[in-house]
């Protein structure tokens, strides 16, 4: 069948949105209950305008839309046939196989697109000089992201603001941690093998193995060609199955909301937690839209232009909570934006391990947030402390679940705040890791643009071939 328009997808879609909204707001304060059957076939005629929605950005922000509602109405069983159910918690799958089919995509993407760009780069000098001028982008934007956490969480006190109920002691929160040391570091960056690297997807260690192999098939020259010819050619396969498997990405988006607004509630969110998630957002916000604006229009670089073209990624990063999702679609709106393929294919790895500004922020954030809550004050050669612990302690640990959590996890008892503390933010967690995760797909995107502004290699008008010989 064909495509709905921009305007009738819109027109129908606010129309739908208002009158569930309003059971909603039926529903909360208790006024009447609005009729599950009605927004049943409500929630249907949505799904329907999603599966011919125009565009993919379209469909994501439907299925956003969509798995909230569902979580809300249904929120234990969504259909039963007989002796057959559906909960609403098995939705989360559908989330599960499209992060699943990502990071099958992920490693061979990111292995060859770097060995590729490396190639070009021609030697050493040539990664050293880009290395450093991206490793130090990385720590300038990482400070600036600890201290905005560090002076929103000080401004607005929103763990004594909210007064809310502590955990009892010796709480089970299920994440651990422990500050990494400079040998795990090490060990995480260089790997013992490729293909364990690659089942991992550690992408640092990917990264590692890369540069040392582009370089090497540059070295031996005229042989090379082959090499690269090839891993070209399995970047653009990978590439084009990043598009198949986008075409999953709303269902995915759709089921993993709506698995996690039936576990916490929309009236929970409403009534114990705004001021803390709207302070937190507000910070994201202000580093988005305020300081990166800032660098990126200092720096020379369009950044509505760049939002432009990564919009696509910027929502689904934050759409699932991963900015890992979204890893493919910005290597292509960065190229597309006129960034050099073999810049993007070196700063762009490297910032998912060394440059996840809305994580950075939420450690400092989060920390501060629990120390309040249980009534402790911590001075500002403590906080400068502390973040200079999570400046150097956090790098690299981008591979791990719930990292952001982790971090916090280990830094806790450092500062004799109560482990058991992190059980006040776990129920909310994945509502703030969509913020900061779409965060650092921004961030990441104007760090490469940034970089590649410096070397020569940024082309917006895309009139002509970027050239490929290093200075």
């Amino acid at each position: 069948m064909k495509k709905l328009s921009p305007r009738t997808t819109i027109i129908a879609g606010i129309i739908l949105f208002i009158i569930l909204t309003i059971g909603v707001i039926l529903d909360v304060y208790q006024i009447t209950n609005f009729p599950p059957i009605v927004a049943g076939i409500i929630i249907c005629a949505f799904i329907y305008i999603l599966i011919f929605a125009p565009t993919l950005t379209y469909r994501i922000f439907l299925g956003m839309i969509i798995g909230i509602f569902i979580g809300h109405y249904f929120p234990v069983q969504l259909i039963k046939i007989g002796n057959v159910s559906i909960a609403t918690q098995d939705l989360k799958e559908l989330g599960h196989i499209f992060l699943n089919l990502i990071k099958m995509i992920i490693a061979p993407l990111v292995l060859s697109t770097i060995i590729v760009g490396i190639a070009k780069l021609g030697d050493f000098k040539t990664v050293g000089r880009i290395g450093a001028k991206t490793i130090g982008y990385f720590m300038f934007a990482s400070i600036l992201s600890l201290i905005l956490g560090l002076i929103l969480v000080n401004l607005f006190q929103p763990g004594a603001v909210m007064h809310i109920e502590l955990p009892p002691a010796g709480t089970e929160t299920g994440i651990h941690g422990k500050l990494q040391s400079f040998g795990d570091f090490v060990d995480h960056v260089f790997p013992k093998s490729l293909i364990e690297a690659m089942t991992k997807n550690e992408i640092l260690s990917i990264l590692v193995f890369s540069i040392f192999f582009g370089i090497a098939t540059a070295a031996i020259g005229e042989q090379g060609k082959v090499v690269v010819k090839a891993m070209d050619a399995i970047s653009h396969v990978m590439l084009k199955l990043t598009g198949y498997v986008m075409n999953f990405a709303p269902y995915g988006v759709l089921g993993s909301l709506a698995a996690l607004v039936s576990k916490i509630g929309l009236l929970k969110l409403i009534q114990v937690y705004p001021y803390l998630i709207g302070i937190f957002y507000l910070g994201l916000f202000i580093f988005t839209f305020g300081i990166l604006f800032a660098i990126a229009t200092l720096g020379g670089i369009p950044f509505w232009k760049l939002f432009k073209s990564i919009k696509e990624p910027f929502i689904l990063a934050f759409s699932t909570a991963s900015s890992e999702s979204a890893m493919p679609k910005v290597i292509e709106g960065l190229e597309k934006f006129g960034c050099s393929s073999r810049i993007v294919s070196f700063v762009l790895p490297l910032g998912y391990s060394f440059n996840l500004d809305g994580s950075m922020m939420n450690m400092t954030f989060a920390t501060m947030f629990i120390a309040q809550s249980y009534g402790m004050h911590l001075g500002w050669q403590q906080q400068v402390l502390m973040m200079l612990i999570l400046m150097i302690t956090s790098k690299g640990i981008a591979g791990v679940p719930r990292a952001s959590l982790v971090v916090v996890a280990a830094i806790l008892p450092t500062f004799n705040i109560p482990s058991e503390g992190l059980a006040l933010l776990l129920g909310i967690d994945q509502i703030l890791d969509m913020g900061r995760s779409a965060t650092n797909v921004m961030g990441n995107a104007v760090a490469t643009a940034m970089v590649s502004k410096w070397e020569g290699e940024l082309n917006m008008n895309n009139e002509i071939e970027v050239i490929e010989t290093a200075n």
